[in-house]
């Protein structure tokens, strides 16, 4: 069957739930219920703390075919995953489901874990290094699902992702479970996308390498949401919370691209006081951020709130007066760790108060402009950054989709060409963002409007930008690059893409290699 891209989708898909095609971005809003949540309770005299992994598998009672769970807020320096999948798969555990918000090169461990039939299942946002490539030719016994960070925090709430265990990375801990992110040595920040894992699972064990005495403050994610705690000698390098750059690009391209992008943002009027911003960690992105910032100053706007994985660059915008306030559900780089610790200003969200889209209201919700990048754009406004050139699993929404449904511009920027291939293309390899969400693509070599905004297209008529259609672009690149030949593709699907409301956007097939 297809989908209302016009995706083609298996009308079953062995190891995944029952396939319900996406239908359109806010085709599945309504009335929505919240799963039921198991509780033990704990007399006075009752110690939540243990002496190790081993003993703590031992009181969770773990068995074959259960679904655990990881969050990411310390990125590629993330110990706790690896330390916890291999304790289990000595005990011969297997079957096991893998519920990470994010899966990074530093859990290259979890193939041979995969290949062993331990792991057989897998959950994410996100997933780069050897894990997606892995699951990208076929390793997983069970297709992937790929959420989006608000779809996670939804499918956790509304029980279609079902936790038997979370097992929380704490930076800091007490002895009865209160946990925050702030202190001690692998000290990460918000821990937001842990938040909807610690009160919807059945069991929690906080990991720490920090225990504190009873209570820790300040607490950001409570005791009774937590069963054990264990501490062990560490949950992380807290170098590797700073993954990819979080620096302002240099490169006279990218600085064109943000110039641009400026522009276009303040041509559409929507900067004002009360302005509401988020942008990536990436170079482009944060140069965007930088041009944007001169003009706030220049025309002494003060916005509501900037929001997202936060920067110090952020950081410094909030301490210029230039925001108001930061929401957080995590923080890229130890600046904002800091930030967020010490600033009652920067205040954190869950990843469901961030992007989830059945509930009462989320910050994604109130956003007026988002940048996003792209690995492929196709003249639908689709994007891509689940796989990359080669179709090889190399990202995913994180919150791309939610952001881009929430706010009221949604830029991409980017190159026209990377690597000698051109960026847009008749269709995209793997959707993860509908085009209807989708307002603006800027290139170096021109911008394209999506023809629904046509607001957005007499505005920026009205200036001097090189304003084009995306067949335009797209003929420009391919006169430079020529037109690539088509990834060759097997029918066996490795990963289901699911949209924000867990309806399916696409799926990645494994490609010929």
């Amino acid at each position: 069957m297809k989908n209302v891209l016009g995706r083609e989708i298996p009308e079953k898909i062995e190891g995944y739930k029952e396939v319900t095609p996406f239908k359109g971005a806010f085709a599945e809003d309504g009335e929505k219920t919240i799963k039921s949540v198991k509780v033990k309770t704990v007399k006075p005299e009752d110690s939540k703390v243990l002496n190790s992994i081993e003993e703590a598998l031992d009181k969770v009672e773990i068995k074959d075919g259960m679904t655990i769970s990881f969050h990411h807020h310390l990125r590629n320096g993330d110990y706790v995953l690896n330390m916890v999948v291999d304790t289990i798969a000595k005990r011969g555990i297997k079957d096991l489901t893998i519920a990470a918000s994010s899966i990074f090169p530093a859990h290259a461990p979890l193939v041979e874990h995969i290949k062993s039939g331990v792991v057989t299942g897998v959950y994410a946002n996100y997933m780069s290094g050897p894990v997606a490539r892995a699951i990208s030719l076929g390793l997983l016994k069970k297709p992937a699902v790929m959420h989006t960070h608000g779809g996670r925090a939804r499918a956790i709430e509304s029980g279609d992702l079902h936790i038997d265990v979370a097992f929380i990375a704490a930076p800091t801990s007490d002895t009865y479970g209160n946990i925050n992110g702030v202190e001690g040595p692998a000290a990460c920040g918000s821990l937001g996308y842990a938040a909807p894992d610690a009160e919807y699972a059945d069991k929690v064990v906080a990991v720490t390498d920090n225990l504190v005495p009873y209570p820790a403050c300040p607490i950001e994610i409570s005791q009774h949401h937590v069963d054990y705690v264990v501490k062990v000698e560490s949950i992380g390098d807290p170098k590797g919370i700073v993954s990819g750059t979080t620096k302002i690009t240099k490169d006279p391209v990218g600085l064109k691209i943000a110039k641009m992008a400026s522009q276009v943002i303040k041509a559409s009027g929507l900067v004002k006081d009360g302005f509401s911003f988020q942008t990536g960690a990436g170079g482009t992105s944060l140069a965007v951020a930088a041009e944007l910032k001169e003009i706030m100053k220049k025309e002494e706007v003060v916005g509501s709130f900037a929001a997202g994985g936060v920067t110090g660059y952020i950081v410094e915008m909030l301490e210029e007066g230039l925001f108001r306030n930061i929401f957080d559900v995590q923080c890229f780089d130890l600046k904002a760790v800091d930030s967020y610790k010490n600033n009652p200003k920067h205040q954190g969200m869950s990843a469901s108060m961030y992007g989830n889209p059945h509930n009462k209201g989320c910050v994604a919700n109130n956003l007026d402009v988002m940048i996003l990048g792209a690995t492929e754009i196709d003249t639908d406004f689709n994007v891509n950054v689940t796989t990359g050139s080669d179709g090889i699993i190399m990202g995913g929404s994180g919150g791309h989709s939610d952001t881009a449904a929430g706010a009221k511009l949604a830029i991409v920027v980017t190159n026209l060409m990377k690597a000698r291939l051109p960026i847009i293309k008749d269709r995209v390899t793997t959707v993860t963002t509908p085009g209807e969400s989708i307002d603006v693509i800027v290139t170096e070599r021109g911008i394209a409007v999506n023809p629904n905004r046509k607001d957005l297209m007499e505005k920026l008529q009205n200036t001097n930008l090189p304003v084009m259609t995306i067949e335009e672009l797209k003929d420009m690149a391919e006169k430079i690059t020529g037109k690539p030949n088509a990834i060759e593709l097997t029918d066996e699907v490795v990963a289901v893409v699911e949209y924000r409301d867990g309806t399916v956007i696409d799926v990645v097939r494994k490609p010929v290699i």
